[in-house]
Formats: C-alpha cells, sequence, structure tokens
C-alpha cells in the first residue's frame, strides 16, 4: 500500500507510513487494523475530503478482473478508501463519496461502508444503487445486493425498510455471474429469517419468470433456503423437491467410549426407506450452555434419491475445544437425525473433560 501511494503521490512519505502503521498493526484484530491504517494514512492526505477522495482514487491499483465470474474479493488494504469515505464524506460530501466507493469496490468490496450512508441518506443513496444495479462491472452489481443485506455479517445494521431491495434483486437474481447471483441468494436467506413467506414467494416469482438459468436459480433456491431448511419448514423443502410426509424408520447410536471436549463425537445413522423418494438427512446437536441453557446447530449428513433401501451413515463431528466463535462446555447433550425436516431418532450423550467418563442412551422415534 506505501508503494501504491508512493507512485501516485509524489510527496508520499512511504517508509513512514510503513513504520507507523506496522507500529499499532500486530496487536490489533482484523478490522480494527483497517482502522489503524486508515489512521496512518490520513496525515499524508489532504485536509479537505474532495481532494482527499482524489489523492485516493489516484492511488487506487488495477480494477479486479472483469473477466472472472466469481472468488474475486480483492485485497482487505483497499477498504481503506471506504473507511475514510464514511469518516469525512458522509455528512457534507455525499455524492463524492459514493463516487469514491464505486471506484474502490471494484478493487475490494465497500459491503461495509454503504451502510452508514444508506442509514444517513436512504433515498439518495438508493437511486444510486438503483442506477448502479445495471453496471457492466459485476463487482458494483453485487455492492447492490450485498451492502442492502439486512443481517451482513459483522457489519452495521441498515435502518432501511428491508424489504426496500426487493425490486432490485429480482433485477439481480438473473445476474450472469455466481459472485452476484450468491450474494442474492445470501440476502433472500437473511429475509426468510424473518419473513419466510416474503423469500419463499419471490423464489416462486422468479422460477415462474424464467429470466435465469434453471440450473443457476435452482442452486441460488438451496442457498436461499438453507436457514428455513434446517428449521425443517415444509414449503421450503416442497419447493426443492423433498416431501415432509417420507415414511422412514431410523435410529442414531453414538460409538462405544467416552465423549470429550477436544475430541470427536463418532455416531452411526440407519435409514431405511420404503418407496423411492428425495430424502435431505440433517443431523441436530443440543449443546449444554451455562445458566441451563441449550444451543442447537443443524449439520448436513446425507442428500439424494433412495428407493425401498436401508441407509448406513457414519460421521465423525470434530468437537474443537479452543473454537473462537461456540465455546463447548461439560454435560448432558442430544443429537437429532433429522429427515425432510421431521426428527426420526435421537440419542443423548453427557459431553466430558479427558479425564471422566461418559455413558448414553438410545431411543428411536417413528
Amino acid at each position: 500500500m506505501a508503494a501504491e501511494f508512493a507512485t501516485a503521490l509524489s510527496d508520499f512519505d512511504a517508509d513512514r507510513f510503513y513504520a507507523d502503521v506496522m507500529s499499532g498493526l500486530a496487536e490489533r484484530e482484523l478490522l480494527a487494523r483497517l482502522d489503524w491504517i486508515a489512521d496512518c494514512l490520513e496525515p499524508h492526505l489532504a485536509g479537505d475530503f474532495p481532494s482527499m477522495a482524489d489523492q485516493l482514487e489516484a492511488a487506487m491499483g488495477p480494477e479486479l478482473d472483469p473477466g472472472l465470474q466469481d472468488d474475486d474479493f480483492g485485497r482487505f488494504i483497499h477498504a481503506v478508501p471506504g473507511i475514510l469515505a464514511v469518516r469525512h464524506g458522509l455528512e457534507n460530501h455525499r455524492d463524492r463519496a459514493l463516487d469514491l466507493l464505486y471506484a474502490a469496490t471494484k478493487r475490494f468490496s465497500m459491503e461495509f461502508y454503504i451502510r452508514p450512508f444508506l442509514n444517513r441518506w436512504p433515498e439518495e443513496t438508493f437511486a444510486r444503487l438503483e442506477h448502479w444495479a445495471g453496471d457492466e462491472n459485476y463487482h458494483v452489481r453485487r455492492l447492490v445486493s450485498e451492502g442492502m443485506r439486512p443481517k451482513l455479517p459483522w457489519a452495521a445494521k441498515v435502518t432501511i425498510d428491508p424489504m426496500m431491495p426487493l425490486p432490485l434483486l429480482d433485477q439481480l437474481h438473473a445476474d450472469p455471474t455466481r459472485y452476484v447471483t450468491r450474494s442474492v441468494a445470501n440476502h433472500l436467506n437473511d429475509i426468510a429469517k424473518f419473513a419466510p413467506d416474503v423469500a419463499m414467494s419471490r423464489l416462486v416469482q422468479w422460477h415462474e419468470t424464467g429470466r435465469q438459468d434453471a440450473v443457476e436459480l435452482a442452486w441460488m433456491a438451496r442457498h436461499a433456503l438453507r436457514t428455513l431448511v434446517k428449521q425443517g419448514h415444509p414449503e421450503a423443502l416442497k419447493f426443492l423437491g423433498y416431501h415432509t410426509d417420507i415414511d422412514v424408520a431410523a435410529t442414531i447410536q453414538i460409538a462405544p467410549g467416552p465423549v470429550r471436549i477436544g475430541g470427536v463425537l463418532e455416531f452411526t445413522a440407519e435409514i431405511e426407506t420404503y418407496s423411492p423418494q428425495n430424502i435431505l438427512v440433517d443431523y441436530v446437536l443440543y449443546f449444554h450452555r451455562p445458566g441451563g441453557r441449550i444451543g442447537r446447530k443443524v449439520f448436513k449428513l446425507k442428500q439424494g434419491r433412495t428407493g425401498a433401501a436401508k441407509l448406513l451413515l457414519n460421521k465423525q463431528h470434530a468437537l474443537k475445544g479452543n473454537a473462537t466463535t461456540f465455546t463447548l462446555y461439560p454435560g448432558p447433550h442430544r443429537i437429532e437425525l433429522q429427515v425432510n425436516g421431521q426428527i426420526v431418532a435421537e440419542v443423548e450423550f453427557d459431553l466430558m473433560p479427558q479425564s471422566e467418563r461418559v455413558s448414553h442412551s438410545r431411543r428411536s422415534l417413528k
């Protein structure tokens, strides 16, 4: 980054900038590092935002390859123009700041930094996004969907009506690039968490219009309905070709021996079906939490088509003891077997530290 600015700005002190950044980088986490880089860059830039924006654009590297279709996220250091656009352009230089975000998102997604503008200037920013939805650069088109996601991970909340982006999703769902359609599917999955009927009706509408390739739309539907599928939502499962009134018999059994934090939960599931049908098999883990609370997570196990047959499925699930996003605690736990949204078998077990012993019981549901 120092080299980029030294090339663009004749008086840029690259050595000083580099030294300042590195002196405080190591102890910070990812997003705090980006803010720190912006802090260190500011003294080297013009004090007025329009001139600063010109400098930031002059130092931008080449645009991300427009010939690709996906997985071209860019480099995190190129998030800095977005940070400075919010800091110095949000209140008094809205249009110039949005121009800067437009240029910057072709190098690194500005999904975090468009959101303050949506909150502060909802109508004006939405008007820009409407225009950008037809842009020739697929990174700009993706920003339209990704930046307005109601539940974008790590990002600040947007206060616009969550149904406001739907007309733009109607347009973008037919996009030819997977990078855009994945964002649209993720956006619809966000909506499904609080308005499942809206998500379902949109997918039905898109299917009926036929503007997107059938294979791509089927992929989008699976991705958009993943939360509802985990919840056993009947309409979502039916849309994907799975019937919830499936006739099966099933058992689930944990391998002998203690189940320990830091170890592996190994189990075997046996499923007997009596007629040809599509099946979607998940397993649901219920975790003991402090204060008597119970955590719940759903994991994929098997999907496909089966006839009158028995399926024997084996799984080893790692129980990481040092995960930063989910902490395990000793105590009573349960695993359920879910087929086409229906719980068909379960088994209870005690999760213990390494030195303790465990027993478990098994029962079958029909």
